[in-house]
């Protein structure tokens, strides 16, 4: 017997799927998302970790792309305080680049195409400075201030997910679209419960394809529908090192070859340097970063550092594929970051949205976009909110500030663990520490000092955000794996395997 009818189903849990899910429900329909694998599992925990209006798509003439992205990054700072935080950029110049008159017109032009913003804007910073030009070799002589801000990739996902699920949506993970087709009054979706290997049927009036890298999979096999668009998959890869200086602010480096690569202080102890661009042909040739591409990295950041890396500094990296729309340009930097949208109907009902491309900055105006595309055929789905609603934890004034008072309530833990948890849980994080009163109220903890995994936050996370494998808190719910070394990961591995009974 097949579950009541769905009025949307969402297939794919990254961030555009969680995003329109969360829409999407808020607006009364009634929504079931499927992801294969975890939430974030792709895409959507790969990326540089940042909310921007993408500074070098203005080269590109990208404009409405930069307009929309800036303006979301004054939206997502409103909404998830918790897990977005506003960070210092700084471009270092040096003869070998573009020239600083050029540099100016393009921050003056990042400063007030979004419109107002709430960040510092642009200045020029003249070295050796004690601070900015920190990590730097001394040849370098000025660079340029800008402001942009810093997000937990991952987690937005998640909290995305979480926000649909408390609006009414079926959100379920490691479950996979097998087959699907229109008949006459609703789409007929299989989905398989991966863990269990069982199929069930389920009914829905429309589908979004919001599989990312699986976009055009889902329509070939799947589906069985053909749509004139296609993807390209570039991968981009990172590499982690001990943090290169002591303070908050980011660099953003010219190379050589025109791209830019990011330095950005990361879970404190460590500074994440990223990002390349190479394409693949398929998802599985981005699984891992290459030699060659750690080496670019290195000896990108090596232009500009004092003390260079070595390749041996690198104590973590990740690799991840892009899935943008193909829009035919040669050079894998130069493809574009927007979005498209594309619907297939059946007689005017029956609609099937696909997503090709865009980024994590812009998600929330991808899922706005979506449900207008979606709207003739749901006329009674109320309007657009999710720009005032805050993500789970989000309704705080501001990170210290829920320190302050987690401090007063639970003042047997320490301040850098109480941190910690704000920045991953907001205004929930009590939630996360109801009835601890002291460490030992904590559990089993994993880890050390104030990085660690307790056993409390491990449940918290298996009750109310899907967690199942290791890795889903290791590496996503949570950084803490980072943290750890060899032995220390698989303790906690067979711990949260025992927890979650998998």
């Amino acid at each position: 017997m097949s579950d009541p009818i769905y009025d949307l189903a969402v297939i794919g849990g990254g961030i555009n799927g969680c995003g329109i899910a969360r829409d999407a429900a808020g607006r009364g329909l009634k929504v079931l998302l499927v992801e294969q694998d975890d939430l974030a599992s792709a895409t959507s925990s790969w990326s540089s970790k940042l909310i921007h209006g993408g500074l070098r798509y203005l080269e590109q003439y990208e404009f409405r792309l930069v307009r929309e992205a800036l303006q979301e990054r004054e939206v997502l700072l409103r909404i998830a305080p918790h897990i977005i935080h506003p960070m210092e950029f700084i471009l270092p110049h040096d003869k070998y680049m573009r020239p600083a008159w050029m540099v100016r017109i393009g921050l003056f032009m990042y400063d007030n195409i979004g419109g107002k913003i709430s960040l510092p804007g642009s200045r020029t910073v003249m070295f050796p400075d004690a601070k900015y030009s920190a990590g730097l070799k001394p040849a370098i002589r000025r660079g340029f201030f800008y402001s942009d801000a810093q997000v937990d990739d991952a987690r937005l996902t998640i909290l995305n997910a979480v926000s649909a699920r408390e609006h009414g949506a079926d959100v379920r993970v490691r479950t996979r679209l097998v087959a699907g087709r229109r008949e006459a009054d609703a789409w007929q979706l299989t989905i398989r419960d991966v863990d269990r290997n069982t199929d069930q049927l389920v009914r829905a009036r429309g589908v979004v394809n919001a599989a990312g890298p699986w976009v055009k999979d889902l329509l070939d096999h799947a589906l069985q529908v053909k749509i004139q668009a296609s993807v390209r998959l570039v991968k981009g890869s990172h590499i982690v090192v001990p943090r290169i200086h002591g303070h908050d602010h980011a660099y953003i480096l010219q190379n050589a070859d025109k791209r830019v690569v990011f330095v950005i202080p990361f879970e404190e102890n460590f500074s994440l340097i990223g990002t390349t661009d190479v394409t693949v042909e398929r998802v599985t040739d981005a699984a891992n970063i290459t030699a060659e591409e750690t080496t670019y990295l290195v000896n990108a950041a090596n232009r500009f550092l004092a003390t260079p890396l070595r390749e041996s500094d690198v104590v973590w990296s990740y690799a991840g594929v892009r899935p943008l729309y193909d829009d035919g340009s040669a050079n894998p930097s130069e493809i574009t970051r927007d979005y498209v949208l594309k619907v297939d109907e059946a007689g005017g009902k029956l609609p099937l949205l696909s997503i090709f491309g865009g980024k994590i900055t812009t998600y929330r105006r991808l899922a706005e976009h979506a449900m207008k595309e979606l709207q003739p055929y749901y006329p009674a789905m109320t309007a657009a909110w999710t720009d005032t609603e805050a993500l789970p934890g989000g309704d705080i004034a501001s990170c210290e500030a829920e320190v302050a008072d987690l401090m007063k309530s639970h003042p047997s833990l320490p301040i850098d663990y109480l941190r910690r948890l704000a920045s991953r849980y907001g205004a929930r994080t009590g939630k996360v520490l109801d009835g601890v009163r002291s460490m030992s109220d904590l559990g089993e903890i994993l880890g050390r000092g104030a990085t660690m995994l307790t056993e409390r936050e491990i449940e918290y996370c298996i009750k109310h955000e899907w967690a199942i494998q290791p890795d889903d808190i290791l590496w996503r719910r949570t950084k803490c794996g980072l943290h750890m070394d060899a032995a220390e990961r698989e303790r906690a591995s067979a711990f949260i395997r025992t927890k979650a009974k998998v």
